[in-house]
């Protein structure tokens, strides 16, 4: 992967400017991931708002094993909201915080049935209303279902984002405010799938060698590579976001 690290001004102690910074990032995960599956299967927004919901503290491997078998007992709102939750836990049983999944499950299906005829709403307030559906499963929803512009920022983001120096690191909600003004509106939903497949191949939050990475190994402040090191040496809780 040597030839995908360019060179830059900044390897000789002269800064690169945040711009030029970007732009280098934008075209490196071009050049890697030019196609972004969505990783969770789904048949439709419905489907998919379930799996992003479900895949909350878990993997979205384990939710694509589940889902096969919740989705042909119920795909639907109206099916699922006549299901007991005993039901829906039986199939999701392995998954992180089951328990309180398969209660939002039937709970927020219930509601879009109520609510929304039965139809998965185009709208993030709508969306975040739902019982068990924070502002990151809002946000991919109305990405990936209804190509509404969208970042959403999970902690995998939120952590490449500090590494490359692009935002400060403080909170996700000022990492997606800081990647929405600094990449074009248009470029939002790749670019979020981007970095999470990025992140899973080449930039792991433990274990992380920085002058190995295609993009941390020229990007990151030297301020970021020491917090980094305490970090690696001294690991502490990670921290985890409702999805």
């Amino acid at each position: 992967m040597g030839s995908l690290v360019p060179p830059h001004p900044g390897r000789k102690g002269i800064p690169m400017k945040k711009a030029e910074k970007v732009t280098r990032i934008a075209e490196m995960l071009d050049e890697l991931f030019p196609e972004q599956p969505i990783p969770l299967e789904h048949r439709d927004p419905y489907t998919l708002l379930v799996a992003v919901m479900l895949s909350a503290q878990t993997t979205d491997k384990k939710v694509n094993e589940v889902t096969p078998g919740l989705f042909d007992l119920a795909d639907t709102p109206e099916a699922m909201a006549a299901l007991d939750t005993t039901e829906i836990l039986a199939h999701i049983r392995v998954l992180g915080l089951a328990p309180t999944k398969a209660r939002n499950l039937q709970a927020l299906s219930a509601q879009l049935v109520r609510d929304h005829g039965g139809v998965v709403p185009a709208d993030m307030a709508a969306l975040e209303a739902l019982p068990g559906v924070g502002h990151k499963t809002a946000s991919v929803v109305v990405s990936q279902a209804f190509g509404l512009p969208s970042f959403p920022v999970d902690t995998h983001i939120h952590r490449l984002a500090w590494r490359w120096g692009l935002s400060s690191g403080r909170n996700v909600v000022q990492t997606e405010r800081d990647l929405k003004r600094l990449f074009p509106e248009e470029s939002w939903a790749s670019l979020h799938l981007q970095i999470i497949f990025f992140g899973r191949q080449y930039c792991p939050a433990r274990g992380h060698d920085f002058d190995l990475c295609p993009i941390c190994s020229w990007a990151s402040p030297a301020t970021v590579r020491r917090a980094e090191a305490r970090k690696q040496a001294r690991p502490g809780k990670q921290v985890r976001s409702r999805r």
